[in-house]
């Protein structure tokens, strides 16, 4: 049925997340002036999660985006731990020694990183102590490893992933005696995770990737245009390295059954997530997990079947790829989106949208209508559209948004009309996920004036 212009509104901001970084915060001045996000589901629930937090102990910003299949579950475990991990990773020494002082003798705990959530983010307090736990033994280890040298960015990306889907796999093994905390251990486990993070510190990016989620980064050129500049790539069939890969890790003799239909055995999209056990444990452990498990765990059609040939487990890694890039005074904004906006949307017309959209120039171009033989009736009609776009551009004050509205609403012309955003948006829940994957959207802005600082400086 038909949505009017504020029903329509109220749909999409209904998630929406703005957080601006105070100019000085004591330490250091940002790179990041500050962050736009938002999520527009398709599933019910969701099964996409954001998270943003500043680190307290060392410098830097983390963003994510996360989209779980098989459930949300795993999805949420990432999103609450996934960061904790990263920064006990790039902890010097003597500030893990603290921290684990203070936990033994009951002193209060330095914070480690500062959450910026939306109300509607959910947070499991039933699981907080066993996540706590996992943790500790980690910077435990990390302590007891200790080389002297802080870790480098890149490896703490890489070891945090592996170290948490690494728990994530032994906490669903070892069980929890309470049925409650049981049942949520294996349902992380058994469903899946791609990620896609960025750490910010000053010129410093880092992009870790895990899966089919993308970072891209908005660049203005010397004549004002917008271009996009890829910081990861999809870890699925398209990518040819990823499926040599693959193909490298198993023996011979199942190169024709590791990728069938363009999915994992045949199964899975994403060739690398967190979770996801029923591809990375053996068929005993599988069965004697699922055996000893909660009834509900038997009931669920998911866990039960094994992958078609499947011998040498694991086929799937949580492992991400970690791209740097140095900022520059052209680098504007990055976008973080899970791939529900890049099935709708080229990174091109993204760069664009967000780019003029960040500096207010939509409306000066003249109309361009790309090889289409248009009547007088059509072309007001564009005209026509071009005021609503106006009216549209300052009815989001969030970029995330702005970019939902168009990836969901965009017509051939590249420009949103109202009607398709108002049918996609009223489609009844079964029928949405036909038409749209859930979408997460981070974007984020940078401080020119301070990264061409600090290029100066050097």
């Amino acid at each position: 049925f038909y949505l009017t212009p504020p029903q329509v509104n109220s749909i999409l901001k209904a998630n929406e997340y703005s957080f601006k970084v105070p100019e000085f915060d004591g330490k250091n001045v940002s790179s990041v002036l500050g962050f736009d996000s938002n999520q527009l589901p398709a599933n019910a629930p969701i099964e996409d999660r954001r998270s943003a937090a500043t680190c307290l102990q060392t410098r830097g910003m983390l963003l994510g985006v996360f989209d779980g299949h098989a459930g949300c579950a795993c999805a949420q475990a990432v999103s609450e731990r996934l960061f904790y991990y990263i920064a006990v990773s790039l902890l010097p020494h003597e500030t893990l020694l603290e921290i684990e002082n203070a936990v033994e003798s009951g002193r209060a705990l330095l914070p480690i990183l500062q959450w910026h959530k939306h109300p509607n983010d959910y947070f499991s307090k039933e699981a907080s102590k066993l996540y706590f736990n996992s943790l500790r033994t980690y910077w435990q280890e990390l302590i007891d490893l200790n080389s002297g040298e802080t870790a480098d960015v890149k490896e703490a990306l890489i070891n945090a992933f592996k170290r948490l889907d690494n728990d994530i796999s032994l906490e669903a093994q070892v069980g929890d005696p309470n049925s409650f905390l049981n049942y949520l251990v294996l349902r992380v486990a058994f469903s899946g995770a791609t990620a896609c993070v960025a750490h910010v510190d000053g010129v410093d990016l880092h992009i870790a990737n895990t899966g089919d989620s993308r970072a891209m980064l908005g660049v203005q050129e010397e004549d004002g245009s917008w271009s996009a500049l890829n910081l990861s790539y999809d870890h699925n069939a398209q990518n040819e390295h990823e499926v040599k890969r693959v193909k490298m890790e198993h023996p011979k003799s199942e190169e024709k059954s590791l990728v069938k239909q363009d999915r994992l055995l045949g199964l899975l999209m994403p060739f690398r997530a967190f979770g996801d056990v029923k591809f990375k444990w053996s068929i005993e452990l599988q069965k004697r997990v699922i055996e000893s498990g909660p009834d509900q765990l038997n009931d669920n059609e998911y866990t039960k079947f094994i992958p078609p040939n499947y011998h040498t487990p694991p086929y799937l890694t949580a492992e991400p790829e970690v791209i740097y890039h140095r900022l520059r005074p052209q680098d504007k904004f990055l976008v973080l989106a899970t791939d529900g906006l890049w099935e709708t949307m080229h990174r091109q017309d993204v760069a664009r949208i967000v780019g003029e959209y960040l500096t207010g120039v939509h409306h000066q171009q003249p109309i361009a209508v790309g090889g289409y033989k248009v009547t007088l009736g059509q072309m007001h009609g564009l005209l026509t559209e071009r005021r609503a776009r106006i009216s549209s551009v300052f009815e989001d004050q969030n970029a995330a948004t702005h970019l939902i509205r168009h990836a969901v609403g965009n017509n051939e012309f590249g420009t949103v009309d109202h009607e398709r955003l108002s049918k996609m948006l009223s489609l009844p829940e079964e029928l949405a996920r036909m038409y749209r994957d859930d979408i997460t959207i981070i974007v984020v802005q940078f401080n020119s004036h301070v990264i061409g600082a600090c290029q100066n400086e050097e």
